[in-house]
């Protein structure tokens, strides 16, 4: 991007009180006072957050920042992640944006920041979009300004979450009927999840890399693990677990926190111990980081995700299977973020975009290009 359309942007969005900046360096003030907004935003995620940039560069990502302002004062905005594809041009993504302050002026501060995220698209072949909580009139507005529905799967679209409102009993009580017993087991039987430290990096680098070949997929090398740890850990929006049997990891989860939400990010475990099933660490894993964000005052786990014939399944109450099957014992309840959109400016790309959605072959290259394009380099 260049500074023309900031530039743009500013000419012709700013009046006396108002205007929006659309920068890829707004200077060290602005992104404290944006990192400020988003922890405080209710419901925020990590992804908005400009450390996230600096993670996400290692995966060649360059953060675009378009901030509303009024009276000199950022009462709203959104972080773009940016990528040059070869052949196409910047391809940029949206997760979980934009977002606005509890006290700005929601339709005027809703309009203008709209109004540049359509001129950013405009310089993009293609922007995506997965609005936060609560961010339905932003798709109904990027909707009526040329973007369209989105299949392309940026950021989760429904996922599941535990309310931390309730006493640790009550918690113990909405858990399934084997899960209550083992709640109460693990301690006897050796089993104990700590928090860990940055020394813990490699242990979980090596568990992700052993869940991965298991599952299927890339895992994330120890280097990209360690800026996301160090990038998020002073802010607080980061904490590692580790579970350990007799003193022995086998078990590892990093999440994130972010607006009163810990959510579950990068899973590992060593399927070789027979003892780690045996004493189903996995979910020791998952009721301690429950526990861990009610005491450090979060009002709801995440599980980072759901497949949606997953969530279209616990609608109906039928039955869950596959991975979110382990989901299901917690007690949580389904959530679903507002529509996603996106906008392809060029009808050929467009068209063959969704030529490739439409066919079975198609739809493995472009989740094989999905694959590539949320991975980070080694």
């Amino acid at each position: 991007m260049t500074n023309t359309i900031g530039d743009l942007a500013l000419r012709s969005r700013r009046t006396a009180r108002s205007s929006v900046t659309i920068s890829a360096a707004p200077g060290a003030a602005a992104l404290a006072e944006w990192d400020h907004l988003v922890a405080e935003s209710v419901n925020s995620d990590v992804a908005q957050l400009s450390a996230w940039a600096v993670v996400r560069g290692r995966a060649g990502y360059r953060p675009l920042y378009v901030f509303a302002w009024s009276d000199g004062r950022l009462v709203g905005g959104a972080m773009v992640l940016r990528r040059r594809v070869r052949g196409l041009g910047w391809i940029g993504y949206l997760p979980y944006g934009p977002l606005f302050h509890a006290t700005a002026e929601m339709s005027d501060c809703r309009e203008r920041l709209v109004e540049s995220l359509v001129a950013v698209a405009g310089e993009h072949a293609a922007l995506f979009v997965q609005p936060p909580d609560d961010g339905a009139p932003i798709t109904d507005a990027l909707l009526a300004n040329g973007f369209r529905r989105s299949r392309a799967g940026i950021a989760p679209a429904v996922t599941m979450r535990v309310d931390l409102h309730q006493s640790e009993e009550t918690l113990r009580g909405n858990l399934n009927r084997r899960l209550r017993t083992w709640t109460r087991q693990w301690p006897q039987r050796g089993v104990k999840v700590r928090v860990g430290t940055v020394a813990d990096i490699p242990t979980l680098a090596t568990l992700a890399e052993a869940t991965a070949d298991y599952q299927g997929f890339t895992p994330f090398p120890s280097d990209y693990l360690e800026t996301l740890y160090r990038e998020l850990a002073p802010g607080g929006h980061v904490v590692l677990l580790i579970g350990e049997i007799d003193g022995v990891p086998v078990a590892a989860e990093l999440l994130t926190v972010s607006g009163g939400v810990v959510k579950s990010r990068i899973t590992g475990m060593d399927r070789t111990n027979p003892e780690a099933g045996k004493l189903n660490v996995a979910s020791a894993m998952i009721w301690e980081a429950m526990l861990w964000g009610r005491d450090n005052r979060c009002h709801a786990f995440d599980f980072g995700g759901l497949r949606a014939e997953s969530a279209q399944a616990f609608a109906a109450q039928g039955t869950v299977s596959g991975p979110d099957q382990f989901k299901a014992k917690f007690g949580g309840q389904v959530w679903t973020y507002p529509l996603a959109v996106e906008l392809i400016r060029s009808r050929p790309l467009r068209a063959g975009y969704d030529l490739l959605h439409n066919s079975t072959q198609g739809e493995r290259l472009l989740s094989v290009a999905r694959r590539l394009l949320r991975g980070a380099r080694k």
